[in-house]
């Protein structure tokens, strides 16, 4: 059992104003509190049959009550008193089939409470998930190969917009029906005595069944769309070269697959696109280890963007109705940025032991 307590105030000073009127420097132009209480209740049960079978499970309640008034930061009066209570099971089976393999099934209900950016943005649902997973386990000669194929069913999802508030805080929203179904494997292999390979790697599908959306002027049913922010393809690899116990010499690679910034399937426009990118570092440490002082000292020299790759791996997208071009027609306008990362870049650096 445990509980926890949050107390806080939410302000905004005047550091500087060009015409000040009657107001000073420091005054606060809105303010409210906060509290939030969080009580969890929970017990786990293991239970192995044989060598073969074992079965566990898990049962959690958690308590939530959030009060909150005042104004917001764009002074706009907010008023919450709202509690949540949340039974949250989890139960599964693990088989195992040989002193290599094991096999692996659960099953798990959750919930997750909106924040205080999410009241502020009228969203009051908590978010309801049910996950099933089935997975396979590979442990052998120093071979490790790990697979997790699994559905993830939501209810009120509380999905990004690609928005961000006046303080670049992301805007989330709540999604009727959604689902995310995918295949995740990681593996460490040894290929000999001086070189590691671990590979990993994340095939997904994440959809919102039936999203509805302002769209000129009018709630649309969109239907099936893409979750925002959820590439359909990740992929890692790290090489990792050891001549000896001193001195470690790795190259990290990351692919992340196409990705949307909003829920709306490109229905206005297609700014909302992140577009695929393929990044390798490489990291090198070398460890001295001296007789007396200190007990190592260990050098590091890491290069981020080995290849130099000019990419965008986030941003941020919205839209809002144009209602005075035309009297009488609302039309949707969208508009989205991004954030182009470094290029080629440089960190070195010395860790000392005493």
């Amino acid at each position: 059992t445990s509980f926890s307590t949050y107390n806080g105030d939410h302000f905004g000073e005047i550091i500087w104003a060009e015409f000040a009127s009657d107001t000073a420097i420091r005054d606060r132009y809105y303010e409210s509190d906060a509290t939030k209480n969080d009580t969890n209740v929970f017990t786990k049960i293991t239970y192995k049959l044989n060598d073969q079978w074992l079965f566990f499970g898990d049962i959690q309640g958690r308590f939530i009550s959030y009060e909150t008034g005042g104004l917001t930061s764009d002074r706009i009066t907010i008023d919450v008193d709202k509690s949540f209570s949340f039974f949250n099971p989890k139960a599964g089976i693990t088989h195992r089939l040989n002193s290599g393999n094991s096999l692996y099934l659960s099953y798990a209900r959750a919930h997750r409470e909106p924040n205080r950016t999410d009241f502020e943005n009228g969203v009051n649902r908590a978010e309801k998930l049910n996950d099933f997973e089935l997975g396979w386990r590979f442990n052998k000669d120093a071979i490790r190969i790990n697979t997790n194929l699994y559905y993830m069913h939501y209810k009120d999802q509380l999905v990004l917009t690609g928005a961000v508030d006046d303080v670049g805080a992301p805007i989330r929203a709540t999604s009727g029906k959604s689902y995310r179904f995918g295949l995740e494997m990681d593996a460490y292999i040894p290929i000999s005595s001086k070189f590691t390979w671990q590979p990993n790697l994340a095939v997904s599908s994440n959809k919102n069944v039936d999203f509805y959306a302002p769209i000129n002027g009018t709630l649309t049913d969109l239907g099936k769309t893409d979750l925002a922010f959820s590439p359909e393809l990740i992929a890692g690899n790290v090489l990792i070269y050891s001549p000896n116990d001193n001195f470690q010499l790795s190259i990290l690679s990351k692919y992340i697959g196409k990705q949307v910034m909003g829920n709306l399937n490109s229905s206005v426009s297609t700014l909302d696109v992140l577009d695929s990118y393929f990044v390798t570092d490489l990291n090198a440490s070398y460890v001295i280890r001296p007789k007396s002082v200190l007990k190592s000292i260990t050098l590091t020299a890491l290069v981020n963007n080995l290849f130099d790759l000019e990419y965008v791996s986030n941003g941020y997208y919205y839209t809002y109705d144009d209602t005075w071009s035309v009297p009488g027609v609302s039309t949707t306008i969208d508009g989205a940025g991004f954030y182009p990362q470094a290029t080629r870049n440089f960190l070195i650096g010395v860790n000392l032991m005493f």
